[in-house]
């Protein structure tokens, strides 16, 4: 499986960012922040997502996928 490359030029990303790259709502991502599962730091108000994480994040929910994908076809 190739690695996704995030091609935005920006070193940390904002919410709304990802919202635009990943193309779903503020809820979805701020989820995931606040769960822990995407890795960010917060000023006041706002994330931050470095690009290099976010990109490590899609690639390991990738391959996370793929692999339980694989596990159902076995049983």
């Amino acid at each position: 499986m190739e690695r996704i490359h995030v091609e935005i030029d920006k070193g940390w990303l904002s919410v709304a960012d990802i919202c635009e790259y990943m193309d779903v709502s503020t809820f979805v991502v701020t989820s995931q922040l606040r769960s822990g599962n995407l890795p960010a730091v917060k000023f006041g108000r706002e994330w931050r997502v470095a690009r290099q994480d976010f990109e490590d994040w899609i690639n390991a929910q990738r391959a996370e996928a793929s692999t339980r994908s694989h596990l159902r076809l076995d049983v």
